[in-house]
Parts: structure tokens; sequence; C-alpha cells
């Protein structure tokens, strides 16, 4: 049997971050099959709960980059991996000694998740804060009412180049930790930056699901960095042809762009849907 697994932003959804009708019913037509998919995503469950919900992913989903997956049908995260106080200082002493703001991502004991943040200095800083309450539907707080027992997924930020990359190679020297950057989506002279545990990658969290569900093939299809750990676990992976150019090289093949429904339109070639 057959586990497929989609990234959203920029691979499965269009520019407007939505699904597309054409995407939807080959949805449908995959579901009709019996063929099995689900989503692996940098996304929280908050902020991917309304397309996942009404498109019956009906398996457990992958979210914040394999940091935690949640299992639909017992309501619950069935995995998490959470970066240690240690850890965290360490990440945040690095941020602030860069000049950036680090925005911490929190997943509390009933599983909700919540984000706090150092005082907020620049116009981008506000803006992301705007974006991810307005966007992610995600309580945004100061970092003094951080609850102590706090689980946290991820320490993320918008800044300079520069400054993201210095944090990067501050991270290659921890054995636990992984960074993703890339350019910021409205300002294409900013940098995004995620840090998070290195045992919550995609690639771990597609392997374990696919070793719990019973699958012999596993199919991904993903446009950015933090997509290359699975596909390295992967026995066909695809690019869309809008992702990264290293995504692109790595991948068993482009196909097309994800504005014009390029994983949907392969997938009924690939299965005769």
């Amino acid at each position: 049997m057959t586990l497929i697994v989609f990234d959203l932003d920029g691979t499965l959804l269009n520019k407007q971050s939505q699904l597309s009708d054409f995407t939807r019913d080959t949805l449908r037509l995959l579901r009709e099959r019996d063929i099995a998919y689900t989503v692996a995503t940098g996304r929280t469950l908050h902020a991917a709960r309304d397309l996942v919900t009404a498109d019956h992913f009906l398996l457990p989903q992958i979210y914040k980059n394999g940091v935690v997956t949640w299992d639909p049908v017992t309501e619950n995260y069935s995995h998490q991996f959470l970066l240690s106080s240690g850890e965290t200082d360490r990440i945040l002493h690095a941020f602030l000694a860069q000049g950036l703001t680090p925005f911490i991502f929190t997943l509390d004991q009933h599983g909700e998740h919540a984000v706090y943040h150092t005082p907020l200095v620049t116009e981008l800083d506000h803006r992301l804060a705007q974006d991810i309450r307005e966007h992610r539907h995600l309580p945004v707080l100061p970092a003094d009412e951080l609850p102590g027992d706090a689980g946290i997924t991820n320490v993320s930020a918008l800044g300079e180049q520069a400054a993201a990359k210095a944090i990067g190679v501050m991270v290659e020297a921890e054995d636990h930790l992984v960074a993703y950057m890339g350019p910021g989506i409205e300002d294409r002279s900013m940098f995004w930056l995620d840090v998070h545990h290195s045992d919550g990658s995609k690639g771990a969290a597609v392997a374990r699901l696919k070793k719990d569900l019973g699958m012999q093939t596993l199919i991904c299809f993903g446009d950015s960095d933090n997509d290359l750990s699975m596909f390295d676990e992967a026995d066909e992976c695809y690019a869309p042809e809008n992702g990264k150019v290293e995504v692109k090289a790595a991948a068993t093949a482009v196909i097309g762009d994800h504005d014009d429904d390029g994983v949907a339109r392969f997938l009924r070639e690939r299965f005769n849907l």
C-alpha cells in the first residue's frame, strides 16, 4: 500500500494558501480509490485545521515540521519532540545577540498552542506578531507571561539574512537542534528562521508514520528545505516548479507549479484517476 504525504504551503496550496476546487476533487478521487494521504507541514494544527477537516485528512497529521504528530481519531498528539529548557535558553541568547526578536511557540498539556515574544522592537516584529494572530489564529503574548511548564516546540524570527545565517551556524554546533530559513514572502530582503529539536523533522515523522500504518511505499511532495528530510525517506519524491533549486535537484522529478494544481495534475496521471 502507498502513503502519500503533502507539504501544504507552496506545494498542495495555491498562492492564496487555499486548496483549489481541482485539488479538492483530486483528493476525493484518492479517497474513492482507497489511496492513503496526509500532510507534513510547518504549520500548527490550528493554522491547518480548516483545510484538513474539510478535505477528510483522516490519518495522523504531521505539524511544526515533524515536532508533533496529531491523531484525528484520538484527538491527541501521538508524538512530541519539545525543546529542553537549556536548548531554549541557548536559542534565545543567540537570537537576541543577533538583534532578532524571538517568537516562542508553545504547546500546553491540553494541546493548545500559544506564542510568546520578547519586546517588539521593529516594524517587522509588529507585522509578524499581527500575522500570527490574524492568519495562524494563535494568541500572541509577552515572554514574561510564558508559563514555567509550557512545552516549547520551536523558536522563530524574521530579520536580516546575515543574522539568520549566523544563528544557523550556532545551531549546526548543537547536537539536538535544527534550523530552517528562507526569504520572507512579503519582503524578499528579510529572512525567516525557525529552530526546533532535530528529532522532530519531517523525515523522522513520515518514516515513523509509514511504519505505524504498515505502508509499503512512501510518496512525498514538497518545495522547501524543510522537506528534504522526508525526501530522504521517500520511495518517490516530487517538487513543484516553484520549489527551491536544491529541493528540485533532490526530487525524483519536477512537476507543475503549485498555482497550477501541479500536485493534483500529477496524481491524476500517476494513479489514473
